[in-house]
Formats: structure tokens, sequence, C-alpha cells
């Protein structure tokens, strides 16, 4: 099991910058463009999100060909292309994202979907509570509304339920300003740079984006932070919308001893010992390689356990009345 991050990219991979030398405007709120495989019009892409007007364009490249790469650079200069030396997850991609910007906040988008509805980076900006010179944002993220490419409404607001022990992750169409949603949908949103960076940004240990997406999204909620929709911005997929990998594995154990098995008690949590026997039944682990693991997430817990506001059984209960459907599941202790 390798160490859970402590800080933000504590594990930081390797990779190349290409461009951005140049800033577009100041209204506090870059783009991050994330890369789908697929030709898609990128010269078209970058001349939208240039007439948006967003501070910089920090693009995360995945394809090994990345033939017009200097291209845009050069027809595009406040684009800033990273190159990651090896294929790297969701996680790892908005992490080094969020390390090249000093914008107060960053969009996160890709490269299949396109802005139908939201102004310009100015007035996104603006409603937010952003200024030039300051930050007044009070939430960690605000998730847009997401259409497919028949322009009808995704389920993308995600709640968490608890069933008989059981955590199971609930989906429902946004139908009103300011709902809750457990984390961004494909990691699709508006982020505050520095509560990102506090937050610790994604866990990069998790090899799995589903899991890395619960992850960050429970720990923001149990640390007292908030991922909210809104109406005014919507985007719509040009495509098909990729499948989640919901099933269990390391990542999910990793995420059950940092979400699920700790225990809030008055102004602190911390991962109690008779966690670890229903740990050892269900991991699949041998004794001491599954006391290895446990005792690592028991430090992580402790390191960070006064950021703790609640804990996993409080949390559920404020999704009590969301109407939705379930998805997924995942065990929430004894």
């Amino acid at each position: 099991m390798n160490t859970i991050p402590t800080i933000f990219n504590e594990i930081f991979p390797a990779y190349t910058v290409i461009g951005g030398r140049e800033r577009l405007g100041s209204t506090g709120i870059s783009a991050v463009l994330l890369n789908r495989s697929g030709r898609y019009a990128r010269r078209s892409l970058f001349y939208d999100l240039e007439k948006t007007g967003f501070d910089n364009v920090i693009s995360v490249e995945s394809a090994p060909d990345h033939y017009d790469v200097e291209e845009l650079a050069e027809r595009f200069p406040f684009a800033r292309f990273i190159l990651p030396r090896e294929g790297i997850s969701l996680g790892e991609q908005i992490n080094l994202a969020a390390s090249e910007l000093d914008s107060h906040l960053f969009f996160v988008m890709w490269n299949d979907l396109k802005i139908i509805a939201g102004g310009t980076a100015r007035r996104m900006a603006e409603r937010l509570g952003v200024e030039e010179e300051s930050c007044v944002c009070k939430r960690l993220c605000t998730v847009p509304l997401i259409l497919n490419s028949r322009y009808e409404t995704l389920p993308t607001l995600i709640a968490p339920g608890v069933f008989r022990r059981k955590v199971r992750t609930l989906f429902f169409p946004p139908n009103r300003e300011g709902l809750p949603s457990l984390y961004p949908f494909d990691g699709v949103g508006i982020y505050d740079r520095e509560r990102f960076i506090r937050l610790g940004g994604f866990d990069t240990t998790l090899g799995n984006t589903y899991w890395q997406l619960m992850d960050f999204g429970f720990r923001a909620h149990l640390w007292g932070e908030d991922i909210v929709s809104t109406q005014t911005l919507k985007l719509s997929y040009d495509g098909t919308i990729p499948p989640e990998d919901t099933s269990a594995g390391e990542s999910y154990r990793r995420f059950y001893l940092k979400n699920l098995a700790p225990v809030f008690r008055g102004d602190y949590a911390h991962l109690p010992l008779r966690r670890f026997p229903g740990y050892l039944l269900k991991s699949g682990e041998g004794p001491a390689s599954a006391w290895e693991d446990f005792s690592e997430g028991r430090r992580w817990v402790s390191t960070n356990r006064f950021r703790w506001r609640c804990d996993i059984r409080a949390l559920a209960g404020r999704w009590d009345d969301a109407p939705a459907a379930e998805t997924g599941t995942g065990s929430a202790g004894d």
C-alpha cells in the first residue's frame, strides 16, 4: 500500500509544459481542458475558450502523438499544454493543472463538452463572488447543468445513502439552484483553487477514477466543504457519456479506511481498532498485509483528525429527501 498523501501533490508525475507565455484576462477564472481519445476540432475549441475570456487555458494532453501542440501554442499563447511522460489518472490531471495556475478559480471541462449557456468567464467569476485581487468564494466546487447530445438534462447530481450498513451513490437531475452534490460528475465543475489545495486535491494513489471522485467528494463534505450545483451554467456532451467503473478493489479499500470507517467524536475523528476484524474479513488480504493497510489508514486519520466535521452517517442524512436511483455500493462498516 502506497502512503496516503497528506499534502497537495505530494506524489507528482513527470511532465513537460509547452506554451502559456501570455495571460488572456484578469477575471479570476481559468479553464482546464481534459482530453478524451477521438478526433475533435481542437482549433475551434480553443477559439471558443478564447472568446469566453478565461485568464488562461491549461490543456492536459492524453494522446501519445501531440502532433498539433506546437501549432496551437503558437496560435493561442494564453494556452499552456501539459504533456505527461506516462498516462495519468483524472485526479492527477486536475492536480497538475491546479498546480500550474494562479487564478482564484479553475473550470474543469472535457474536449467533448461545449458551453451552451453561462456567459463570459468574467460573468461566471462575478456570480461566484470573485474579484481580480481577492476571492470571497465560499464553496469548494460549483457544478454546472449538463445535457446529453439531444439536449436532455442528465442526472449528474450525486447523493450518498446508507442502506443496511452499505453506502450507495444515488443520481438525480438538478431541478433548482444550489442543490448539493457528493462530487463533481465526470470531474466537471468550477473549483476554488485555494480550497482545493487546502483539501489536498485528489488522492492519486487511488487508481480507479470512480473511487478517486468518491474519495474527493466524501473527504470534502466530511471536512466541511460544499459542492453545489448551479442552473446558470450549462454544458452539453457531443458524444456518449463514458461509463464509470464502480468495481471494488484496492482503491475501494483505501477509500473505505479514509472515509467510511472513521468515527467522529465531538471535535475529532478516529479509526477505531474494532473496525479491523471486519476489514480483514472483507479485504481478501492476509492478516499482515491487511494490518499494514489498516495501520496506514489510522495514521492518516489521526494526522487529519481535527479536520472532520461529521461522519458518514450524519453526512448521508443530509440527502434523505433527494429523489434518486441507486447505482453503486460500498460497505459503511460496523
